[in-house]
């Protein structure tokens, strides 16, 4: 079979460090397309591209004049999929268009800004794809990470979960080439950096959680530590599973704390994650034996653009990836922001049972 052709609509960052890498080594891919707002960031996007490999790739931009346009990508019929990585708040009307064009998307996270407007997209998306067939898919790299899955299926062997901790702590500097990106250093969505990373690791911990342990309700307190991170650059949480476990989410983008440590107690033992490495802790007090694991490095990108690959040549949509899946994570931190504005009310969720 050949390989399906992919455009791949944007030219910051991430799509330049690992959206073409991954792509390009994709054998059930070809890349056809770019296209980015400005055809300088096309063209520097392009030039990642190893290789005679590039002068395959054509350029599209919004000032490219006629015949170069976002909508003229969707024309070619050529171009199955397209992989989308813009500015949050601009993604759904991206999304929209590509769906009603019939074509496949992989978009990155959060599905958008807030649950009210992915509630619409994804409306939107089961409408219009019963016509078109278009599948929309929401990109979530750590639930690629075989250090992630490991450590979900270790959970489950220690029967009943207890309790959970997760520290995230580090300092987003001025000098981070995303917090140079203009979207992010004045945002226009709740939260800030605390939700254009916060959402990633809201999917790990549900990732480890299981739907069994899905959290029910929460209260949270935020804060703006650091001036340079509106709205809010920190969180402390309690969480309430539906299975009666509570547990801490304790997340400071502003702060000169280092933690990346996720834990979750069981009855008989402890999974401690912090990505690459998995310790597991079997049995209790003197009794208790560790076993450490380290798995290869990895961003997950490559994977996840893999598994969106092979969903749309057998037309089955990846479980890991569903739009659904993807709300359930951004509704977790929406609430913990929610109940930070509300001085700590509890908060009650409702799409955590889609894991």
């Amino acid at each position: 079979m050949d390989p399906v052709g992919v455009a791949i609509i944007g030219g910051g960052i991430f799509v330049k460090e690992q959206h073409i890498p991954a792509a390009l080594a994709s054998p059930l891919l070809t890349l056809k397309a770019i296209w980015s707002r400005s055809l300088s960031t096309a063209g520097d996007a392009a030039k990642t591209i190893p290789g005679d490999a590039a002068s395959s790739v054509d350029l599209y931009s919004s000032d490219s004049g006629q015949g170069k346009s976002y909508e003229d990508v969707l024309k070619r019929q050529d171009i199955v999929g397209v992989i989308i990585a813009l500015p949050i708040v601009d993604q759904p009307a991206y999304i929209e268009k590509a769906l009603a064009a019939g074509k496949h998307v992989l978009a990155e996270k959060p599905v958008a800004k807030d649950v009210a407007t992915a509630i619409q997209l994804i409306e939107y998306y089961k409408k219009v794809s019963a016509g078109t067939k278009a599948s929309f898919a929401v990109a979530e790299n750590f639930r690629f990470n075989p250090g992630w899955a490991y450590a979900a299926e270790e959970i489950k062997k220690l029967g009943r979960v207890t309790g959970f901790i997760v520290r995230l702590n580090w300092m987003m500097q001025t000098s981070n080439k995303y917090y140079k990106t203009p979207w992010r250093t004045k945002p226009e969505y709740q939260g800030g950096f605390l939700l254009d990373g916060g959402v990633h690791f809201t999917a790990a911990l549900r990732r480890l959680l299981g739907s069994e342990n899905a959290v029910e309700s929460l209260i949270a307190q935020t804060s703006l530590v650091s001036d340079h991170l509106p709205p809010a650059d920190s969180i402390n949480a309690v969480l309430k599973t539906k299975s009666g476990a509570v547990g801490s989410y304790i997340m400071a983008v502003g702060t000169t704390f280092q933690a990346f440590e996720f834990q979750v107690a069981c009855e008989q033992g402890v999974v401690k994650t912090e990505g690459s490495k998995v310790v597991v802790v079997r049995g209790i007090g003197q009794d208790a034996v560790a076993e450490e694991k380290v798995f290869e490095k990895t961003s997950g990108v490559e994977e996840e653009v893999q598994a969106w690959a092979e969903s749309i040549l057998s037309g089955v949509p990846n479980p890991n990836q569903t739009p659904e899946l993807a709300l359930g994570d951004l509704e977790l931190l929406e609430k913990m922001l929610t109940s930070g504005d509300q001085d700590g009310a509890r908060q009650k969720l409702q799409y955590q049972h889609l894991v």
